[in-house]
């Protein structure tokens, strides 16, 4: 039994997120964490929210809440949507809680002492208007590197690059849009990355191999870009304090640690949280020198977070010397865009996890997310694609095949799988179909490409329908009864094999499927021979139609979803 440890990037706490957010890091995490506890390893998926850094701080000013109420509320509210979308996390932290809190200053005090941070006069955006340092998102302007004229101070969302505020041309403030802008000293701790570029290098070299290319790409662009010591606190008032030697840190009283300082560290942090609350023990999965040495480490992600996982959070690790465990795969996906243009709240473009729903079960969703993961390029969310993917995959291939035969079975076998009958040539060449589908479905479930699995599962939904209509049973049946139940009880265990390889993209349809069928959750991944698989059940059991599965999205509500959310008229 392998041991999996899997995180996704944290959900920032303002707001709730966009199908975008879900679809590049929670979701496809999800899906892997279901598909690994279902070959039985031990496998502890952890999440939280990121609470702290500018993003928190605007949006309590904007909900008229202190920080810390809107934080508490936001959690619980995004902790909920996510399990209603049926993600299976074992553990939802808060990065504003005091694993974090312990961690983060913990990191800070033992790379000073390896003599990586130091402490700098440092020239930083202050608002005259605002009477305050603008650290990161407070200030936004125009990117010196590709012009886009909304890159926010620590990041260009257009091209990627990494920034200093005092970088952006044309600065404004984000608290009041003023444009009195200067430049002032102040004092803050650096994390000197410049003197562990080698030792980063050496590391990305090591695992890149096993990182998908978006990733390597990403990583080894800001290595060959070379380095920047890079500033890890801030003139904010909500976040970690800054210690030393068990008091706040002279000087340093009004500052906090920079978010994509502890952000990352939160992943401990969360795992240490999991741990108080289940008994577990979070070294295990965290510390080399307490068995981690045996864990991969697997970390989801859309590609605007990478730069900060393959290159500046190793660096903390690395310069640590402490044998924390390090990430193995490092999975990237592109954006999801709403019709080739950014999803946007204040537009009212693009639908959000609340909204989506409101609309439609999370099935649907989850189904329609993975199938058209944006792993090799970015992906334009449509609603006729929607549509197309739902009615076409959903309800006519897999829901059509599981109703059609348990209905057929209750017709005529009194719902019982019927005895009776020796496999043909017809079911051979199933069991040869099968096992080779199987295959490729694994596969690509272990090498984390979401789309072609979802397309290797589809096509195990496909040879369901075609055996049945070659096999017809509802021919075979008026001549031939021992014909028709080798084809009724091959195809209710092609049904449950179905909910068992389908469970880890669509849960709540397969749980569905398989109480209907007397079969146990959750549900084990199958063997590669099909032949025995498709003998589990044995003549006699009770078998029940489940209900509708899949129920289409007919044309009027595209109408209508388009006019609400927006579509190809605002993109």
């Amino acid at each position: 039994m392998a041991r999996i440890l899997i995180t996704s990037a944290l959900p920032y706490i303002n707001g709730i997120k966009h199908l975008g957010n879900l679809a590049g890091s929670m979701l496809p995490a999800d899906v892997f964490a279901r598909f690994q506890r279902s070959r039985g390893n031990e496998t502890l998926y952890i999440c939280a929210t990121d609470e702290h850094g500018t993003p928190a701080e605007l949006a309590a000013a904007a909900a008229g809440q202190d920080v810390r109420t809107y934080c508490d509320e936001q959690h619980v509210l995004q902790h909920d949507i996510g399990r209603a979308f049926g993600l299976s996390w074992d553990w939802f932290g808060r990065s504003s809680n005091p694993p974090n809190h312990r961690l983060t200053q913990h990191f800070a005090e033992v790379l000073e002492k390896k003599g990586l941070i130091e402490e700098r006069t440092d020239k930083m955006v202050y608002s005259v208007d605002d009477r305050r340092f603008l650290p990161d998102r407070y200030v936004e302007g125009t990117c010196p590197h590709c012009g886009y004229e909304k890159a926010r101070g620590d990041q260009c969302d257009n091209c990627g690059a990494l920034l200093d505020p005092i970088d952006l041309k044309n600065p404004y403030s984000v608290i009041s849009g003023s444009t009195n802008i200067e430049v002032r000293d102040t004092r803050h701790l650096y994390l000197l990355q410049t003197k562990l570029e080698d030792r980063i290098r050496a590391w990305v070299d090591a695992r890149a191999d096993n990182w998908p290319g978006l990733t390597r790409g990403i990583a080894y662009k800001h290595l060959d870009e070379g380095l920047i010591d890079r500033g890890i606190t801030r003139d904010l008032e909500w976040g970690i304090p800054v210690m030393k030697d068990g008091a706040p840190r002279p000087g340093f009283e009004t500052k906090v640690f920079y978010v994509w300082f502890d952000a990352p560290i939160e992943y401990i942090g969360a795992t240490e949280e999991w741990a108080e609350a289940t008994g577990g023990d979070w070294k295990r999965w965290w510390r080399e020198d307490a068995g981690a040495d045996d864990v991969e480490y697997v970390q989801f992600m859309g590609k605007d977070n990478v730069a900060f996982h393959a290159v500046t959070f190793p660096g903390t690790i690395i310069g640590s010397e402490e044998p924390w465990k390090h990430v193995d795969r490092l999975k990237a996906f592109n954006w999801l865009n709403w019709y080739g243009g950014k999803f946007s709240t204040s537009s009212r473009r693009g639908v959000f996890m609340d909204a989506a729903l409101e609309l439609l079960p999370p099935d649907l969703w989850r189904w329609y997310l993975t199938a058209n993961a944006p792993e090799g390029s970015d992906t334009a969310f449509t609603w006729e694609q929607f549509q197309s993917s739902v009615n076409r995959d959903l309800a006519d291939v897999l829901g059509n095949f599981v109703n059609r035969i348990a209905k057929f079975n209750e017709a005529r076998f009194e719902g019982l799988v019927p005895a009776g009958g020796e496999p043909g040539p017809l079911e051979e060449k199933l069991y040869a179909d099968v096992s080779a589908q199987l295959i490729e479905l694994t596969a690509q479930m272990d090498a984390i490409e979401m789309r072609k699995a979802a397309q290797a599962v589809r096509a195990l939904w496909v040879l369901g329908n075609e055996y049945l209509q070659e096999a017809a049973p509802w021919t075979a049946i008026k001549t031939d009864r021992d014909r028709a139940a080798v084809v009724v009880r091959t195809g209710l265990n092609l049904a449950a094999l179905y909910a068992r390889v389908s469970a880890p993209f669509i849960p709540f349809a397969a749980e569905k499927i398989t109480e209907a069928f007397g079969e146990p959750w959750p549900p084990t991944w199958p063997s590669m021979g099909a032949a025995v698989e498709l003998s589990r059940l044995e003549p006699g059991r009770p078998v029940s139609a489940p209900e509708v599965l899949f129920r289409k999205v007919e044309d009027e509500q595209v109408v209508e979803w388009t006019e609400r959310f927006g579509g190809t008229d605002q993109a």
